[in-house]
């Protein structure tokens, strides 16, 4: 049963890897891409997550309280769209980039999400 909270942990770190780069950038020309490569894999590892946070694979409570977090960002959050409308208008405008990167770094907060996330890095 320990492989399945290991293949989590391994997701949930590279979850965790890719919004330290969300949240690290420095609103320059070019992060906007960066944002929008990152969050892409995000999305990729939240639907994995999706699919496999069931009670068969997971007794834990922590681990399964998770996935309506995640489902909560899936159905509520996706800026891939916003990104491309504001790359072709907005990609070297230091105030629009940081302001996106702020909106995509509430929405991780939003239901804890990501305060959920690293609290289950530091137990598995």
């Amino acid at each position: 049963m320990s492989s399945n909270y290991d293949y989590a942990k391994k997701i949930l770190q590279q979850i965790w890897d890719s919004y330290q780069i969300i949240k690290n950038l420095k609103d320059q020309p070019g992060d906007l891409n960066t944002v929008k490569k990152e969050l892409l894999k995000i999305n990729g590892f939240f639907n994995v997550m999706v699919k496999k946070l069931e009670p068969d694979n997971f007794q834990s409570r922590d681990v399964l309280e998770l996935k309506p977090k995640i489902q909560n960002f899936l159905n509520n959050y996706y800026f891939v769209q916003e990104i491309d409308t504001m790359s072709s208008l907005y990609s070297d405008d230091k105030d629009r980039l940081k302001n996106m990167r702020l909106k995509i770094m509430e929405a991780f907060q939003d239901k804890r999400l990501i305060g959920k996330i690293e609290e289950l890095l530091q137990e598995l």
